[in-house]
C-alpha cells in the first residue's frame, strides 16, 4: 500500500484496494481470512504484482546489471589463433593432409576465449512472479548474485524465494524451464551459415517432452487415444471445432521452439480421438468418418489432409470447420496468433443459434455477433443491485454467450443500458414491444 500511495493520491481508491486485499476468501462455502498476498485468480492480482516487483526490477537494473556487466568482446582464443597461424604456414608449404588435419581441429576449438576474466553478461527478464537471469561468467559468481538476490527480496519485499524452482544451471547441458519452454544454448560444430559457425552459444528453445506427453494422456486410456464421452452431446460442427482450438493452440505457443515438431505425436493422438468420438456420436466406423469429412487442401507446404465440416446456411456463406492444416514449422520470430473463434456452450449447441441468426435480445437478424464472457462472476462486476435482465437471463442458463446483434454488441461493451424484449426475470416481454428493436446510426432506438 505504501507503494501504490507514492503515485497514487486518490485515497478512496487506496482505500478499495486494501479493504479488497484484506476481504478473505471462499473454500468450500466457508470463509477464511486473508493472512497475506493478493487473492490467487483476483483480477486485480497481476497488476499489483508488477507493481509491487517493479522494486525488484529497479534493483537489477540499478545494482545488479552494472556490477556484472562488463568489456566489450570476448579476447580470441589463443589455442584457436595458434591453430590459424599453422594453416596460413601449411597452406604456403602446400602440405595437403597436415592442412586438413588442422582445419578439422580448427572447427572444434572455439575462437573466442570462453574464460576471459575481462568479460561478463548478466541478462534479466521477469513475467508477473517468475524470472530468469542468464549469466556469462563461473558459477562462483552465479552463487553470490543468487544469494543477493535472496537478500533483496526477504529484507525489502519480505519475500522468500522458492527452493523447488530456483536453480543454477548450466544452460549447455542442463536445460532451465521458464514460462512452458526449456532454455538452453545450442552447440553444433558441423552446422556452418557462410563458412561459419553459426549456432554455438546462441540459445536455443525447446517443446519440453513432458508438455506433449501430459497434453497426450488427456486424450489417451490404457495407452491409446480414446473418444471422449462428454463431448458426445455437442455438434459436429462444436466437435470438430473445438479438438481445432486446443491443438492450435498449444502449436502457435511454441511456435518459437525449434524441436516444433514433435508436437506431430500429439496430432496423431488427437486425430484418432477426434475420429472416435465422431464416430461414437454418429455411429459408423472410423472409416466411414474419413470417407464422410477427409478432403484434401492445397498449401503453399503442398496438400494437406483434413477433416472438414460445412454447415449450410441460407442465402449466406456456410458455416466451416476443419482439423488439420496447421503447419509444424518453426518461427522463431513468431508471435502467438489466436485467430477470434466461437465459444461452447455446455447446454445449448452454439451451432443452432448461430443458424438461428437472431439476437436473443430484440429478435433482429441484421449483423447478429456472439458475446462472450469469461467468468460467469463478470456479469455482476458492477455491483448494481438491480441487474439488467440480458444477465440474469445468462446467469439463469448459466451460459458464457449470447448472440446478438451489432448494435447491442457495442452497448453491452461500451456500459450503455441495453433495450430489450427480456423482462428483470431474463424471461421474453411480449408486451413490452412488439417489433424487433433496432437502433440507428444516430443512436436512437426505433
Amino acid at each position: 500500500m505504501s507503494i501504490l500511495a507514492e503515485k497514487i493520491q486518490d485515497n478512496r481508491f487506496l482505500r478499495l484496494i486494501a479493504e479488497a486485499l484484506k476481504a478473505g476468501y471462499l473454500e468450500d462455502w466457508r470463509w477464511n481470512p486473508t493472512l497475506s498476498g493478493t487473492p490467487q485468480g483476483g483480477i486485480a492480482s497481476p497488476i499489483l504484482a508488477n507493481i509491487y516487483l517493479d522494486r525488484l526490477d529497479k534493483f537489477v537494473e540499478d545494482k545488479l546489471l552494472p556490477a556484472y556487466n562488463r568489456g566489450e568482446n570476448r579476447r580470441t582464443d589463443k589455442t584457436y589463433k595458434a591453430i590459424s597461424y599453422q594453416i596460413a604456414r601449411a597452406k604456403i608449404g602446400q602440405k595437403t593432409e597436415e592442412l586438413a588435419q588442422l582445419r578439422k581441429l580448427k572447427r572444434i576449438t572455439p575462437c573466442l576465449d570462453p574464460y576471459d576474466p575481462d568479460f561478463r553478461r548478466l541478462r534479466y527478464i521477469r513475467y508477473a512472479d517468475d524470472f530468469i537471469l542468464g549469466y556469462a561468467g563461473p558459477r562462483s559468481e552465479a552463487e553470490k548474485i543468487k544469494e543477493v538476490l535472496r537478500e533483496f527480496l526477504r529484507d525489502n519485499l519480505k519475500l522468500e524465494m522458492s527452493e523447488e524452482k530456483t536453480k543454477i544451471t548450466h544452460a549447455g547441458y542442463d536445460a532451465a524451464r521458464f514460462l512452458g519452454y526449456e532454455i538452453f544454448t545450442l552447440r553444433d560444430d558441423q552446422k556452418l551459415t557462410n563458412g561459419r559457425r553459426a549456432v554455438n552459444g546462441r540459445i536455443g528453445l525447446k517443446v519440453p517432452y513432458e508438455v506433449i506427453t501430459d497434453k497426450c494422456a488427456q486424450y489417451m486410456q490404457n495407452g491409446k487415444p480414446v473418444h471422449l464421452a462428454k463431448r458426445l452431446n455437442h455438434d459436429v460442427f462444436d466437435i470438430i471445432e473445438q479438438y481445432q482450438a486446443e491443438y492450435r493452440g498449444l502449436v502457435e505457443y511454441y511456435r518459437r521452439a525449434y524441436n516444433l515438431r514433435i508436437v506431430g505425436r500429439l496430432k496423431q493422438v488427437m486425430e484418432v480421438s477426434l475420429v472416435k468420438t465422431l464416430a461414437n456420436k454418429l455411429r459408423i466406423s472410423r472409416s466411414q468418418v474419413y470417407d464422410r469429412f477427409a478432403q484434401s487442401l492445397s498449401t503453399d507446404e503442398g496438400p494437406r489432409k483434413v477433416l472438414r465440416h460445412e454447415v449450410a446456411r441460407e442465402g449466406k456463406k456456410p458455416l466451416i470447420t476443419q482439423w488439420g492444416n496447421i503447419s509444424l514449422k518453426w518461427d522463431k520470430r513468431a508471435n502467438i496468433r489466436e485467430p477470434a473463434r466461437f465459444p461452447w456452450d455446455e447446454r445449448v449447441q452454439l451451432i443452432d443459434r448461430l443458424l438461428a441468426d437472431t439476437c436473443e435480445l430484440c429478435g433482429s437478424q441484421e449483423n447478429v455477433e456472439v458475446h462472450h464472457i469469461n467468468h460467469m462472476k463478470t456479469l455482476w462486476k458492477d455491483g448494481r443491485k438491480a441487474p439488467e435482465p440480458w444477465k440474469v437471463w445468462m446467469a439463469s442458463r448459466r451460459r458464457k454467450t449470447i448472440v446478438v446483434c451489432r448494435a447491442h454488441h457495442k452497448d453491452i461493451h461500451f456500459g450503455r443500458p441495453v433495450v430489450s424484449l427480456l423482462k428483470n426475470t431474463g424471461e421474453p416481454d411480449d408486451t413490452k414491444v412488439s417489433s424487433p428493436v433496432r437502433r440507428g446510426a444516430d443512436g436512437k432506438v426505433s
